[in-house]
């Protein structure tokens, strides 16, 4: 698969790429990332990509033209009409794990980051095609959406982690995760014990299991109650989930 980011930083991206377990992904080009600079597109002797906002007020808005011309050559360089286009702002979509298996299952998409107060709003209406945000808050640009999105879809290629890596994750299922321990199993702290769980000791295969589904609902209902309900409402829970909710009065 294929991302064309275009942006006014593209040296942002350098040192994700080349860092990491999703490196793999990248270096193989398992996803293939093309860095468009826009700047380079702009038709001024300076460079211009932004101007002020038609109605006044503070900040500047980015130029249509310099971005129709970046996506031209996008389109020409993929031999692709009409790419999927991703805008990233705070009036999008929130991107979620079930945004990101569809993009990790696609062909790609033209990543388009935004700064200053936004963009001309006639390039989104004509050429757009998926708004995203990373959540409830401001960030100065798309490159670190842009970037969470990379990486996200990056780590869901074979080869990339270990083959039941990501099947365990946070959402996979419906749910958040459940808590890890590692070694020592009993670890002293400012004069107090803090032992792992006997059951992750056991050696019982199933018991591991179930108790880190129990785990992975409990934490879900106390930390995400909306993630659970989307859970329940997607007939995601057993049966013996529900009855192990019912017990703790969820």
């Amino acid at each position: 698969m294929r991302f064309d980011v275009v942006t006014l930083f593209p040296e942002l991206f350098a040192p994700h790429l080349a860092h990491g377990i999703t490196r793999r992904a990248f270096d193989s080009r398992q996803v293939d990332v093309r860095l468009w600079p826009l700047r380079d597109f702009a038709d001024d002797a300076y460079r211009r990509v932004d101007d002020r906002p038609y109605g006044g007020g503070p900040g500047m808005v980015m130029l249509a033209e310099p971005l129709l011309r970046a996506l031209a050559a996008v389109v020409i360089d993929r031999a692709e009409p009409q790419p999927e286009v991703v805008h990233f702002t705070p009036t999008g979509r929130r991107m979620d794990q079930a945004v990101i298996n569809t993009l990790a299952a696609g062909s790609g998409a033209v990543l388009l980051c935004g700064r200053y107060e936004g963009i001309d709003q006639r390039f989104i209406d004509l050429h757009v095609t998926q708004e995203l945000s990373l959540g409830d808050f401001v960030l100065s640009g798309g490159e670190l959406p842009a970037l969470a999105l990379l990486d996200a879809v990056a780590r869901l290629q074979d080869g990339v982690l270990n083959a039941s890596s990501h099947q365990q994750d946070s959402f996979a299922d419906g749910l958040l995760d459940c808590p890890h321990y590692s070694r020592p199993d009993k670890l002293a702290i400012d004069g107090s014990e803090h032992a792992v769980p006997p059951v992750l000791l056991s050696g019982h295969h199933a018991d591991i299991a179930r108790w880190r589904r129990e785990q992975s609902l409990l934490l879900t209902a106390q930390r995400r109650p909306d993630v659970l309900m989307a859970a329940r409402n997607a007939s995601r829970l057993t049966a013996a989930d529900e009855q192990f909710l019912k017990r703790h009065g969820l």
